[in-house]
């Protein structure tokens, strides 16, 4: 397993204490409201006389603020460039003496939700897992590997594609509620078992090992469920995200300094991860 930082031992050794800070608005709400200040802003300008480029930088800059405030660096991200990103395609074409004709708007949002469902929103966005985020996994489990492991919300397979290397005899399953992800995820992992379907509804207990790279708001809830379903001695492995009030089994901290969670269900005469 890799050495652990002086940090992280003092993270670890610290007890977890129940965090008393609760999101203000559920996601995606902030960055809808991000993006209809920062459109306003633009139009209020336009309205008022100011030259163009300065009202809609003041939209960007508006969106570019209120995206600091968001937890986690890629929601920033994506706060910060929805405005400029949406506002640019029909700028371009304007300028161009072209107008974008009303359909092409419905085909966007239809191809939206063909990427990302409606019942999806509630869950994370699409964050790969990077390479190496699970480093030590395998080691963790010091009383033998799982013999069956999922990635709950799979996306495009780059968590399978790290379970594999942590557990190359062990049976990788994923699940994915968006269609185009799925498809794309057992493409690009054939040795793979990955299926459609809600990883809330989904059956855990015929698993060992359950990976998560959820939102800090849903932790508590896949918790719960773990610790329903896994059976005795099973492990909730969460990336970047911890459960609040819950002090985790064990502790590491991946390849690109990412930590990750380890929870277990609790068994002390379970073999393996079992």
């Amino acid at each position: 397993m890799k050495a652990r930082s002086p940090n992280l031992a003092k993270r670890q050794a610290a007890p977890v204490l129940r965090s008393t800070r609760r999101a203000a608005l559920p996601w995606p709400l902030p960055a809808v409201l991000a993006w209809l200040l920062a459109l306003v802003l633009w139009q209020a300008g336009l309205l008022a006389g100011w030259p163009p480029a300065l009202a809609w930088g003041a939209g960007v800059m508006a969106a570019s603020g209120l995206a600091l405030s968001c937890q986690g660096r890629w929601r920033r991200v994506i706060v910060a460039a929805g405005f400029p990103l949406a506002t640019s395609a029909t700028l371009l074409p304007l300028a161009q003496g072209m107008a974008l004709p009303p359909w092409s708007w419905g085909l966007a949002a239809l191809l939206l939700l063909l990427l990302y469902p409606l019942g999806a929103w509630r869950d994370a966005p699409w964050f790969p897992t990077p390479r190496g985020a699970l480093a030590g996994l395998a080691q963790a489990c010091v009383d033998g590997p799982p013999a069956s492991v999922l990635d709950a919300g799979c996306g495009l397979g780059h968590g399978l594609a790290e379970l594999r290397q942590q557990f190359p005899q062990a049976q990788v399953h994923g699940i994915e509620r968006s269609r185009v992800l799925r498809w794309l995820a057992a493409w690009r992992c054939p040795w793979a078992r990955v299926r459609g379907g809600d990883i809330w509804a989904a059956d855990w207990s015929r698993h060992d090992l359950i990976y998560v790279f959820q939102r800090p708001e849903s932790m508590q809830r896949a918790f719960d469920k773990a610790m329903r379903e896994l059976p005795l001695g099973g492990w909730l492995v969460s990336l970047e995200f911890q459960v609040p009030g819950v002090a985790p089994a064990r502790q590491l901290e991946g390849a690109d300094g990412r930590p990750v969670w380890l929870y277990r269900q609790s068994s002390t005469a379970a073999p393996g991860c079992r």
